[in-house]
């Protein structure tokens, strides 16, 4: 960063108070009867009616609208293990994003475990607090373990957003970069660089929507994951392939899309020029990309492209995704958060971006014209419509395949 941004930031998250979080009352405490109700001998009766019905707590208290963002600090965005403390400032930020873009409260946890044993447990006891779980920034694969493992542990959503959440917006992002090309996703030849929680993730997502196994390739940092390595955990093990192919290079070549979750300038200038007709680059890595968007179009100007960055177009933002699934996934107390959910999200996202943009995004990016192309495959930020379309399409989901607890809220009848 630089040195004004860093000056700026500092200075942001000390005053005119520390940190970026507060708790605020919902109810009124300021006459003696308030006080009574609030605590004893009123509280008793919410007590009583919990003890005797569980699910009553997401009538008498905040449950329902409380989600934990839980780190250990061992995957600090780009940062690497900072630890637990020095992960907060991240978790205070997600916090903020969960309330601004869907209304839901958070605590951030940050938790002095390394160990996924340590850390499941810590977590795991923590359920009767919540009304979801979003995990972040663990390194993988302890990643993938510790999100499976409380999943069957817990009653409530359990969503590692590093995984799923970048998982999301890169698919719907794809979907409609591949319509706009001309191509098919159970056609297309994907390469992903970075085999981590996200290339993971998004590599599995894809699957599921229709990509085909024999077209993806997933390379880490010895190459590409081959069916005849033996050096794969058990995660990247199920995403070999036979293939030939063994450098990036390799695998590149006549490919129809790159996925970048990975590091700065990775992908060459050649490399691109490499690649199929109408080819599809996501250089997500932040704020460094593996190709600078410059120099890509330099090099293909049939292609197109999308970066993490917020100065170029088509931002792959996780804050598309993770407070409107908790969102939908709240609204009708699911117990989880499961592939049918996180597709419809995807598919919601998608096409929210073919449609007519509203006048106050315009206004908001200060932009005269936004329109579906090749500079807009997927929907921004600020856009009102999101608060919509995303919940409404997970809550039909999770009631459809038989994680949700109550029926579809009126608003999402319609």
């Amino acid at each position: 960063m630089s040195d004004d941004l860093t000056r700026d930031a500092l200075r942001y998250h000390a005053e005119p108070v520390p940190g970026k979080l507060a708790t605020a009352l919902t109810k009124p405490c300021s006459t003696q009867a308030e006080l009574s109700l609030a605590y004893t001998p009123g509280v008793a009766a919410p007590v009583r009616a919990i003890a005797e019905e569980p699910l009553d707590a997401f009538r008498y208290t905040g449950r329902g609208n409380l989600v934990g963002v839980i780190s250990n600090g061992t995957a600090v965005l780009g940062l690497g293990n900072t630890g637990p403390l020095a992960s907060k400032p991240v978790m205070e930020g997600k916090a903020v994003l969960f309330k601004q873009f869907a209304n839901i409260d958070v605590f951030d946890i940050e938790v002095e475990a390394e160990d996924p044993d340590d850390f499941v447990e810590a977590v795991a006891r923590l359920g009767p607090t919540f009304g979801g779980i979003n995990l972040e920034d663990i390194a993988a694969p302890a990643c993938f373990d510790i999100e499976r493992r409380l999943a069957e542990r817990m009653d409530i959503p359990v969503f590692h957003d590093d995984q799923h959440g970048t998982a999301v917006i890169v698919a719907a992002g794809l979907l409609n970069a591949l319509e706009l090309q001309g191509k098919a996703l159970a056609d297309a030849r994907i390469v992903c660089l970075g085999a981590g929680a996200a290339g993971i993730a998004s590599m599995n997502l894809l699957l599921n929507l229709g990509a085909r196994a024999e077209n993806l390739r997933l390379v880490d940092r010895k190459g590409v994951i081959h069916a005849g390595r033996d050096d794969l955990n058990r995660w990247k093990a199920a995403l070999a392939v036979e293939t030939a192919d063994r450098t990036l290079e390799d695998a590149v070549a006549g490919a129809d899309v790159f996925i970048g979750v990975s590091g700065p300038d990775l992908l060459s200038p050649e490399m691109v020029a490499s690649m199929a007709a109408g080819p599809v680059v996501f250089a997500l890595s932040n704020p460094d990309p593996e190709i600078r968007p410059e120099v890509a179009r330099a090099v293909r100007e049939d292609l197109i492209l999308a970066t993490g960055r917020t100065d170029y177009p088509n931002q792959v933002n996780n804050v598309l995704g993770f407070p409107f699934i908790f969102r939908g996934a709240l609204d009708v107390r699911a117990s989880a958060i499961n592939v049918a959910m996180t597709t419809a999200a995807v598919r919601a996202l998608a096409e929210l971006a073919r449609e007519p943009v509203p006048a106050e995004v315009l206004t908001a990016y200060g932009r005269d014209d936004l329109a579906f192309g090749p500079d807009y495959i997927i929907p921004t930020p600020f856009d009102p419509r999101l608060g919509e379309r995303v919940p409404a399409a997970v809550a039909r989901a999770a009631v459809d395949s038989g994680v949700a607890r109550v029926d579809l809220p009126p608003r999402y009848q319609t």
